[in-house]
């Protein structure tokens, strides 16, 4: 099978020859071309050829647009560092929003005039023309909540939120208005997937109804774009104990790519047992195991994740982010040696 193939057998209910394999590779790939963070995070041209390059290298079975968690916020004139071997990140020094009073300075924002969204969408449309049809293309977004943490550090956001909760609506509102847009623009330069990012949607950050009235009833309202555009909606969430069945409500998404097990579930085998039947299953080798454990530990920990969440399908192995050296040999020879042995698939 293609990777295409695999992924459509996946979501189709069918069984595929192995486990499809779906890393978040981030920055990382930008080793593969010789670059620097700031080049890979700016330069379409740059970004476009590292990820085209993991899969070259590493035979991955999706590429997932994350570059970092700072591209949306460009759209309201955040000041972006980019540091020369990290994630770009904002100037916390200098934040759009300073304090509670400066909410009502956002207000929908035109994409277009955004440099780091446009060259989000030039990475789309460059890795469209070079791999359509042959590998899914998952455009990653931050969602509004998420976007708004960016323009106003998180921890006064959270004091917003209890302070003067209608002003961090109105703005988080005005941000997913411009999503919209965004969004829909991601469609139509070719994506097959939108991964939205709920981070806010888990219980180690904020309550359940809170997260329904904050960002819930705005997921609502974005994760209808791309199913509207023909593209599939996804969503990820790496917090802990996270809002599986809030998520599964308000964005009704395909598949929902996972760290920890959902708060309403004591393991990942429960987690299959649950929400096997209502989504596909993306999930979950940890950040800590893939940097400081052994490559045995490594193999362990993925032929348990498809021991838990495999069997019958529905499942994607997912690594984490920045370890490709070990993606083709640990997690590629999991995927298809372990499962035929241990019948997963």
């Amino acid at each position: 099978m293609t990777s295409m193939e695999r992924i459509n057998a996946v979501f189709d209910r069918r069984i595929p020859d192995r486990v499809p394999v779906y890393p978040i590779l981030c920055g990382a790939t930008r080793r593969l071309v010789g670059a620097t963070y700031p080049d890979w995070s700016q330069d379409a041209d740059i970004c476009a050829a590292g990820f085209l390059k993991s899969v070259e290298v590493f035979d991955i079975d999706c590429i997932v647009t994350l570059i970092d968690l700072s591209v949306e916020c460009d759209a309201w004139g955040q000041e972006v560092i980019y540091p020369e071997n990290e994630a770009a990140h904002p100037n916390y020094n200098n934040l759009v929003i300073q304090d509670i009073e400066d909410y009502h300075k956002i207000k929908k924002a035109d994409y277009r005039t955004s440099k780091r969204m446009m060259m989000h969408i030039d990475v789309i449309k460059k890795l469209v023309a070079a791999k359509k049809g042959e590998i899914p293309i998952i455009a990653f977004v931050f969602g509004p909540l998420g976007t708004l943490s960016m323009l106003r550090n998180q921890e006064d956001m959270y004091m917003d939120l209890y302070d003067d909760p209608d002003a961090v609506k109105k703005a988080a509102r005005e941000i997913n208005e411009t999503l919209k847009e965004y969004v829909a623009a991601l469609c139509d330069a070719g994506a097959d997937a939108i991964m939205f990012d709920t981070l806010f949607a888990s219980g180690s950050i904020m309550s359940k109804d809170m997260w329904m009235e904050m960002e819930g009833v705005l997921m609502e309202e974005l994760s209808q774009i791309p199913p509207q555009k023909g593209v599939m909606n996804m969503v990820h969430n790496c917090g802990q104990l996270c809002y599986f069945d809030a998520q599964i409500k308000t964005c009704n998404p395909s598949a929902i790519s996972f760290l920890y097990p959902p708060d309403d579930c004591r393991d990942f085998v429960e987690c299959k047992e649950k929400y096997g039947d209502k989504t596909i299953l993306i999930g979950c080798v940890t950040p800590a195991n893939a940097v400081i454990g052994t490559d045995e530990e490594w193999d362990t920990q993925c032929r348990d994740q498809i021991d838990a969440l495999g069997a019958g399908g529905g499942f994607i192995l997912a690594p984490p982010p920045g370890v490709p050296q070990r993606l083709h040999g640990g997690v590629k020879g999991a995927a298809g040696g372990i499962a035929k042995t241990h019948g997963a698939y």
